[in-house]
């Protein structure tokens, strides 16, 4: 594992789960801390992985892999990143696998609200085609740094815009 997300090749792959709900500064440390600890051990084939993970915003947890340095992430790697993540969930009273929830960057605030409640709040003006929205489709490290937070009208959700 690394410290820090520029030594990773931009293609390296990524998976970002979503808290379902905020964690204190200190709890936001401690679940690095927890991450850290799971990606020094992480193996794909016995082979260490390339990592990078932290946690963004006191709520959506990063993993990084890059495949290009070491080997990738497959099967039984996935399933014990899985398993990790529930016992995280379940140490610290949260769950990372709702994907119902859409979060949005306003006045610096995390927003989140239901994905079926969009086309009410474009229909309300509150989202706007040029609300920043968190795209948790990326799934590079390129993608992360250029389109994870973005006008929600440049993304996939462009479509809930007549």
């Amino acid at each position: 594992m690394i410290r820090e997300l520029i030594a990773l090749e931009p293609d390296s792959r990524l998976w970002i789960y979503t808290a379902d709900r905020y964690f204190s500064e200190e709890e936001t440390e401690l679940v690095r801390d927890d991450l850290y600890e799971f990606l020094e051990k992480w193996t794909s084939h016995s082979q260490h992985l390339l990592t990078y993970g932290n946690v963004f915003h006191h709520r959506f947890l990063t993993i990084f892999v890059d495949e290009n340095a070491a080997g990738s992430a497959s099967g039984c790697s996935l399933d014990a990143c899985t398993h990790f993540l529930e016992s995280l969930g379940k140490k610290w009273d949260t769950h990372f696998f709702d994907r119902s929830k859409v979060h949005f960057l306003i006045d610096n605030q995390v927003i989140e609200y239901e994905y079926t409640a969009l086309p009410r709040l474009i229909a309300d003006g509150i989202i706007t085609k040029d609300t920043l929205v968190f795209d948790h489709t990326v799934n590079t490290k390129l993608s992360f740094i250029k389109r994870w937070i973005h006008p929600i009208g440049e993304t996939w959700m462009k479509r809930f815009f007549k």
